[in-house]
């Protein structure tokens, strides 16, 4: 592989996971466990152990817990919310492991850098998911989530076969949620005005 070619595999690895973290953690360590196990991919020395049957099987339960939780409304927010303390710290550590052989300094920069994706993407799916639930159908529920996960396996592969296209796709998912953050902070402002009117 060329040298920029490797850079270019790096950065949307690290890229990658920390984005899928953000969205789906604990789908992004099973897909990243059960293709080191299958032979379709090599994980960097400091995720190795994602390939741990033990760390494949609590992360299996998990996203079978969350898979459930995330489809019934109210529930999901408050999975979400639970998950901010989550989500973020792991996307970072994820983030810092994909480059955590080269260098102390680039995996720290790694993990601050990692750390403000899987923010920025949980908070485009919490905010996104509180303003779904004001809506009294459930079924966008079910859409939201299972678009949320293939978004994840997608993103992932993409990500791992192709880097220079993901790399191209995380820009512009980048721009996109620059732009949508505050009108879905604004759109949640106004779910939990209404709310707070209820009970007063």
């Amino acid at each position: 592989m060329q040298p920029l070619d490797q850079i270019a595999a790096t950065i949307a690895l690290t890229m990658g996971v920390a984005w899928a973290g953000g969205i789906n953690l604990y789908a992004t360590i099973l897909i990243l466990g059960i293709l080191s196990i299958t032979g379709n991919m090599t994980l960097p020395p400091d995720l190795e152990v994602l390939a741990n049957p033990i760390v494949i099987f609590a992360a299996a339960a998990m996203y079978m817990v969350e898979f459930i939780a995330d489809k019934m409304p109210g529930v999901d927010t408050g999975w979400d919310t639970l998950h901010t303390f989550i989500r973020i710290p792991a996307g970072a550590l994820l983030a810092a492991g994909v480059v955590g052989e080269i260098n102390p300094a680039v995996a720290l920069a790694a993990a601050i850098i990692g750390g403000g994706i899987a923010a920025g993407t949980h908070a485009t799916k919490s905010g996104t998911r509180v303003l779904i639930n004001a809506s009294p159908e459930p079924f966008s529920n079910w859409v939201a989530s299972i678009v949320e996960d293939l978004t994840v396996i997608a993103g992932l592969w993409t990500a791992i076969n192709h880097p220079w296209i993901f790399i191209v796709l995380f820009i512009l998912f980048i721009l996109f949620m620059i732009w949508l953050l505050p009108k879905v902070w604004r759109g949640v402002k106004k779910v939990f005005g209404f709310i707070g009117r209820l009970f007063k």
